[in-house]
């Protein structure tokens, strides 16, 4: 036992000893420079900087073509729904260019009646009973009056 003791003090056992942890320290060191030299290296900072850069270059020419392109739609709907608009228009006219078509909006529209015919008038019951109503605005104020009607001058614009 005593010469493990003694070799365990003597100065070749220290120095391999030192020599064992100074090896460790430089190769936990180094492992530890290689984990974080591997994760982002030159090579991959540069790609992620051109990606970035290209991506932040065509950002704007990409929303300029989706937007273009949402525009040429609604104007192409814009140009069809005009189409319909035209050829209903154009139904109408030569509707208009019928006389008997004619004939039959002139009585309904105007309430005119040919020669020898009587013309009735039917009163709605319910616009009698409603200026009924309005007779009691002679007791009111004047302004009120005035006020009343633009309210329903108002009311029939916004229909």
């Amino acid at each position: 036992m005593a010469v493990k003791d003694r070799d365990r003090f003597s100065t070749a056992t220290r120095i391999k000893l030192l020599g064992e942890q100074t090896a460790a320290r430089v190769y936990r060191s180094q492992t530890k420079r290689q984990a974080r030299r591997s994760r982002l290296t030159g090579r991959a900072a540069l790609l992620a900087l051109v990606l970035c850069t290209l991506i932040v270059a065509l950002a704007y020419p990409m929303r300029q073509y989706v937007s273009q392109r949402a525009e040429i739609a609604d104007l192409q709907r814009e140009k069809r729904e005009a189409r319909e608009r035209v050829e209903q228009l154009r139904d109408l006219k030569a509707r208009w260019q019928d006389d008997a078509y004619a004939e039959q909006q002139i009585r309904l529209r105007l309430h005119y009646v040919m020669p020898g015919e009587t013309g009735f008038v039917v009163v709605d019951p319910d616009a009698a009973e409603q200026s009924r109503a309005d007779q009691g605005a002679a007791d009111r104020p004047w302004y009120s009056n005035v006020w009343d009607g633009v309210d329903k001058s108002d009311a029939a614009a916004g229909r």
